[in-house]
């Protein structure tokens, strides 16, 4: 069968045109991808209690505890009991407890479940109970100032992110409303004020979003309204969290942070569970005696005792990198008519205060101005978005060349048959 010239170029040209249109389809990075880090706190995030100065608490931390002061201990303390084994091999020197200072214990029994122990200082009283590792003396396993200029660079950077359009704050009578529809990231911004009137607060993103309440003020205490009760959905019913119980298997707990970076006073006195994980690297941290944090605390110093414990529920989050805007809003079935909210971002906050004392080492560094590969370790989730757009280039342009070479072999032979016809 003969192809004229011109039905050859026409085929070839058809093909070419449908590569130009196909291939960079299948290229292209998909419409939700979010630049994001799953260890946003590096070090400092393989811990339940992560302190700066000193950490005086009774009875329980359920995860590992890292304390760049002294530990007083004397009302007696258990540690690391929940760790897996996998989570105590990835900590420093497998060290699940980590005091800079001296640990005091008094009469009372400090005992370490899994994983060694790391002391700078002296171990006052009493030995510690160890029941699955050993017990070492180094002052230096944890560069806490180092840590810690990281983690206020991250929460600084982290408060000053724009609210995720969609999100919703609603204040109603002693009752704050918390609603996010983006299915991989909601940031909302709320005060102190608006907090510490809130007798109960419920907060509802699709399970499996990573939620972060940035929270602007210099002291919040929990004790102003009397908070009753945290509740959490995702996407079904609110369920009000506490240890055996949570929205969705433990999902939004989980990837909830909640970050102060301007506060120095965080206190939590309620006997209601605190479900997410708490980054205030300026803060004093004031458990108080009712209930638990579920999750991990990132803080300057801190106080608890009776149920005031740290619960084992590792922050899961994917938080933006430094710099990066938040994923764009995902739709949502039942719109919300409220506007999101629009506060301004608080300035950077100062240094703590000398309230953190830290006996046996020197005080804290000042940090600079940390840059982002600093405060936001760890690679984007999705790859490396600038390269989808051109991976596919290279291949298409040779393909053309060939194509359009063999279209020109094809029409020239069609032509001299044509001739010889």
């Amino acid at each position: 069968m003969r192809i004229s010239a011109a039905a050859a170029a026409a085929t070839l040209g058809g093909a070419l045109v449908l590569g130009l249109t196909v291939a960079p389809a299948v290229q292209a990075a998909p419409a939700d991808s979010a630049s994001c880090t799953n260890d946003a706190f590096s070090v400092a995030g393989k811990y339940g209690e992560f302190v700066l100065g000193d950490d005086v608490h009774t009875p329980d931390a359920e995860g590992a505890v890292a304390v760049g002061g002294n530990a007083d201990f004397r009302g007696g303390f258990s540690v690391a009991n929940e760790l897996s084994a996998a989570e105590v091999d990835a900590l420093p020197g497998r060290a699940s407890l980590v005091v800079r200072g001296d640990l005091l214990n008094g009469n009372s029994v400090t005992a370490v479940m899994k994983g060694n122990a790391v002391v700078g200082g002296d171990i006052r009283d009493r030995a510690l109970e160890m029941h699955a590792g050993s017990v070492s003396k180094n002052a230096g396993l944890i560069d806490f100032d180092a840590e810690f200029g990281k983690l206020r660079a991250y929460s600084t950077a982290l408060g000053s992110e724009a609210a995720t359009d969609g999100t919703r704050v609603e204040a109603s009578g002693n009752r704050l409303t918390l609603e996010g529809t983006n299915s991989s990231r909601n940031i909302f911004k709320v005060t102190t004020a608006q907090l510490e009137k809130a007798k109960e607060v419920f907060l509802k993103v699709p399970a499996g979003a990573t939620s972060v309440v940035n929270v602007s003020g210099r002291d919040y205490d929990m004790a102003q309204a009397g908070t009753t009760g945290f509740f959490l959905s995702g996407g079904q019913d609110f369920v009000l969290d506490d240890k055996l119980q949570s929205a969705s298997g433990g999902k939004v707990r989980a990837r909830l942070l909640w970050n102060f970076p301007d506060a120095r006073t965080v206190t939590k006195h309620s006997g209601a569970a605190w479900p997410g994980s708490v980054l205030a690297p300026n803060a004093h941290l004031e458990l108080g005696s009712g209930a638990p944090v579920n999750g991990s605390v990132w803080v300057a110093s801190l106080h608890g005792t009776g149920g005031a414990e740290t619960h084992h529920f590792p922050f899961s989050g994917c938080l933006p990198e430094t710099g990066e805007t938040p994923p764009p809003a995902t739709p949502s079935t039942t719109p919300s008519t409220t506007p999101p909210t629009t506060s301004t971002p608080s300035a950077p906050a100062t240094p703590p205060a000398s309230g953190t004392p830290t006996p046996g080492t020197s005080s804290p560094a000042v940090p600079g101005t940390p840059g982002p590969s600093d405060s936001a370790p760890g690679g984007k989730a999705d790859g490396d978005l600038a390269s989808t757009g051109s991976s596919g280039t290279i291949p298409l342009v040779i393909g053309t060349v060939v194509v359009l070479a063999a279209g020109a072999g094809l029409t020239v032979a069609a032509r001299r048959r044509s001739k010889r016809a």
